[in-house]
């Protein structure tokens, strides 16, 4: 199979697109369908997305058949669960949802955690202190204040916007201790008024994609 670094944005998205679609249907969204999608009104420039994916190796097409495409290198077994992905944290604090995600990444539902998980690609300064690199896919699970055990890393809104954080209590409220350098220590003593987005589990990162530099700073 080609590398994914071969796809455009849109190729990119399509084949995102139609791999949730053949999950949760057992079977290919038509050409007018994943047009639908991504608002291209023309069914030609939709073809031309799928040959275009089937010459670099993801699709093989039947143009025989309406929903004629297989695609390839992609695991569908029922032991594995498609992750959304996002590039950077909601700035709102709102919360993730799940049609703006840029990819989603399938692995093994025992790695996944909780239904409601979400990857993010680390910035360069969210998780330095603790070996996380910028890009590196961080796991963040659904999780309840109550829930979540001192020392614990958290996705946590403050401010205007949503940031990582070192949670723990000290008999007032929640600290929350920023992780990025420089970063302010925020008290909460309401907990009824934090706003967790998720608890971070883990994080996965490739290895071949330039060296890395691990931070050994103390925070």
């Amino acid at each position: 199979m080609a590398e994914a670094a071969a796809l455009t944005e849109i190729e990119r998205k399509v084949l995102d697109f139609m791999v949730q679609y053949l999950r949760a249907n057992t079977y290919q969204p038509s050409i007018r369908e994943i047009g639908e999608r991504f608002g291209i009104k023309s069914t030609k420039t939709v073809s031309e997305h799928l040959q275009s994916l089937a010459e670099k190796g993801f699709l093989e097409r039947d143009p025989s058949r309406s929903r004629g495409v297989r695609i390839l290198g992609v695991d569908l077994a029922p032991e594995t669960i498609s992750v959304p992905c996002y590039s950077t944290l909601p700035e709102d604090g709102k919360g993730f949802q799940g049609g703006e995600a840029d990819l989603h990444l399938s692995v093994d539902r025992r790695l996944a955690g909780r239904q409601g998980a979400v990857f993010v690609r680390a910035a360069a300064d969210d998780l330095a202190v603790l070996g996380v690199h910028e890009g590196d896919f961080v796991l963040v699970e659904p999780a309840q204040v109550d829930d979540v055990v001192d020392g614990a890393v958290v996705v946590a809104r403050v401010g205007s916007g949503s940031w990582f954080h070192r949670m723990s209590r000290n008999g007032v409220g929640i600290r929350l201790e920023s992780l990025r350098p420089g970063g302010e220590t925020t008290m909460v003593e309401d907990t009824s008024r934090l706003h967790l987005l998720g608890c971070v589990t883990g994080f996965y990162r490739r290895m071949d994609e330039g060296p890395a530099v691990v931070n050994l700073t103390q925070h």
